[in-house]
């Protein structure tokens, strides 16, 4: 059963719709998932104006509220949840992890996963390190890779606060992956680091030139070779 929550945010969703840019959105996410064809710049304004209107729900509801949305065809409504889900993050407990955790496994699609990763589940093991490890350990041992990713990622914006034995753990365990997405990740992780230690990116590339794949050393060295050009 649905809430009433809801109801308006639907209601602007539809009166903004645009069905060609839909056909255009939905393409470019390899026709995955519907759209309303509404882009990112008024997407924000329509939610800022439902946020004003109806505020922030209370947070024993917010675990409903983002499943609900995440039950919706249109992509729009799990960006919802995910920006809505951010503004609880700093005042949550541990258990959101339960949520997070529901929210990559399904519908999965790097749109979601990066977001999840670096605005949620960063944000809250920065709350509680202790966390870090179990679930982090559980995602890699699991063999889904959007849960590797995740577990590669969710460290993109601590920059000097990175752990890099954990960092450079999980890349290694994630040698010959021929997955895109993972190869990706690894080396968006190192390129971001790059901009915090050029010199510890460079070596750990150079010395696992063989084990990583050419798309991650790629990916890893471009913010530092635009640099240097």
């Amino acid at each position: 059963m649905k809430s009433n929550y809801l109801f308006p945010l639907k209601e602007a969703f539809e009166k903004n719709a645009n069905p060609e840019n839909a056909i255009h959105m939905k393409a470019y996410m390899k026709g995955k998932f519907e759209y309303f064809g509404i882009k990112s710049p008024e997407r924000k304004e329509i939610v800022k104006g439902f946020l004003k209107t109806y505020g922030l729900p209370e947070v024993n509801k917010i675990s409903d509220i983002v499943k609900e949305s995440w039950d919706y065809p249109q992509r729009e409504f799990q960006y919802f949840a995910m920006n809505l889900s951010e503004k609880y993050v700093k005042k949550s407990d541990t258990e959101i992890i339960s949520l997070f955790e529901f929210m990559i496994a399904y519908k999965q699609w790097w749109d979601t996963i990066d977001y999840i990763a670096s605005n949620l589940v960063g944000e809250l093991f920065i709350k509680f390190p202790e966390m870090i490890i179990p679930y982090t350990k559980k995602w890699m041992d699991s063999g889904d890779m959007w849960f590797q990713r995740t577990a590669i990622l969710f460290q993109l914006k601590y920059k000097k606060n990175t752990d890099l034995d954990l960092l450079f753990d999980y890349i290694s365990q994630l040698y010959g992956s021929k997955e895109f997405f993972i190869n990706k990740a690894i080396g968006w992780i190192l390129r971001e680091y790059s901009k915090t230690d050029p010199e510890t990116v460079k070596l750990f590339v150079a010395n696992n030139a063989d084990s990583l794949a050419n798309l991650s050393k790629r990916e890893a060295l471009k913010w530092l070779e635009r640099k240097k050009k």
